[in-house]
């Protein structure tokens, strides 16, 4: 019998919008790169807030423009977010975020540089950020039922032991998941690549199935146009191909092992979208660690599954990223990152139903308020996916 069940409750912080959190963080969102010194400072002054600095933002149009609005508005919509400051140069663009996270009924505050300044405007934003941290700080948990608690996964550093262990405990995982009633989401487009085909005729129906595709041949398409006849140098990376893996089939057959057996697509969302139904959904995104993490992150999941082969230490400043390992070289020179040892998996020491139920052990006790070992370690890392450069 899985850990798991119809009657499984875990203690979250339930939002205005009816959506639960399983972290209360007060964040400093800057709109723009050159808006992150104030947001930095207002954090540095206010003790329990948490800036988000980002390197984008200037001179960014069309789809790419929306995708940065997307990303913002979605990360402070997350319900692991108690309380938004915003700041932004210019007062349309931080009126646009702050109005989209204003949506979800909570607690949201813009601020302008222009015709401000940093000191006023790092003044006035403290004092609101200390009242946000007043408010957020009486906030309490409450019991909440598991099928309100949405969970994301990405792989990193993958190698062979992450096909034959880490990744199948997270397909079993979220098979128990799904059938609660759960919201989950895969992504990695390039990692589909030669096995794109079973994930298609996992959608569950047509209309699934061709905006799968349609999300898979457009990246196609982009490697085309750049005249990129394959993925060398990147996919697979050198830490994959020292670690086994030696085609980006063989990855991809590999990543689709996360979405477990029983699991079927039910929706397809663009890069940062949240999806409107329960089920597992595929999101076109970048394979890039923090890239997907901070992607997950906006389209509003609480909780991450990460497997890792070679190890990786990849963070979230809201999102806790729950790693797994079943890499026992690993597991011994990366502990301190790896929060959920499946090693025993390929020494059959443990069954794949007992190291599924391990990770959601783990994931009920980060759900709970423990901190993944990612969180401790202070890896917040909040990186933009872009798709133009710049005008």
């Amino acid at each position: 019998m899985s850990v798991i069940n119809a009657s499984t409750t875990f203690q979250g912080y339930r939002r205005d919008n009816g959506r639960v959190g399983v972290r209360n963080h007060v964040i400093v969102l800057p709109v723009d790169d050159i808006s992150n010194a104030a947001a930095e400072a207002v954090a540095n002054n206010i003790k329990g807030t948490l800036a988000l600095p980002h390197p984008y933002g200037r001179l960014q149009f069309g789809e790419d423009l929306e995708l940065h609005f997307r990303t913002l508005i979605g990360t402070g919509c997350n319900p692991n977010v108690a309380a938004v400051v915003v700041i932004g140069i210019e007062e349309g663009w931080t009126k646009r975020v702050v109005d989209g996270i204003a949506a979800t009924g909570k607690p949201v505050m813009g601020f302008s540089i222009e015709l401000h300044g940093d000191h006023d405007t790092i003044m006035r934003a403290s004092r609101c950020a200390k009242e946000f941290v007043h408010y957020a700080t009486a906030l309490a948990r409450s019991e909440c039922p598991i099928a309100d608690l949405w969970v994301s996964t990405k792989c990193g550093e993958s190698d062979t032991t992450s096909g034959c262990g880490a990744n199948p405990t997270v397909g079993n995982a979220f098979d128990k998941l799904y059938a609660l009633g759960s919201t989950l989401v895969f992504g990695e487009t390039s990692e589909l690549t030669g096995g794109e085909h079973i994930v298609a005729e996992r959608c569950a129906n047509d209309a699934v199935r061709e905006r799968f595709m349609f999300m898979f041949n457009r990246y196609q398409d982009m490697i085309d146009r750049w005249k990129t006849s394959d993925l060398s140098e990147s996919q697979p990376t050198k830490g994959n191909i020292a670690g086994g893996l030696t085609t980006i089939e063989e990855k991809a057959l590999g990543n689709i092992q996360k979405i477990g057996k029983q699991c079927r697509v039910d929706g397809v969302l663009d890069k940062a979208e949240i999806p409107d139904a329960p089920g597992l959904w595929f999101m076109d995104s970048s394979s890039a660690a923090a890239e997907m993490v901070t992607l997950c992150a906006a389209s509003g999941y609480a909780v991450h599954f990460f497997p890792t082969g070679q190890g990786n230490v990849i963070g979230n400043p809201i999102l806790p990223v729950i790693k797994i390992c079943a890499n026992p070289r690993t597991v011994r020179t990366m502990s301190e990152h790896i929060d959920v040892d499946t090693s025993g998996l390929l020494q059959r020491e443990i069954d794949l139903n007992q190291a599924g139920d391990k990770l959601l052990e783990c994931m009920l006790a980060t759900a709970n308020g423990r901190w993944t070992a990612a969180e401790a370690l202070g890896h917040r890392e909040f990186v933009l996916t872009r798709i133009f450069e710049s005008a």
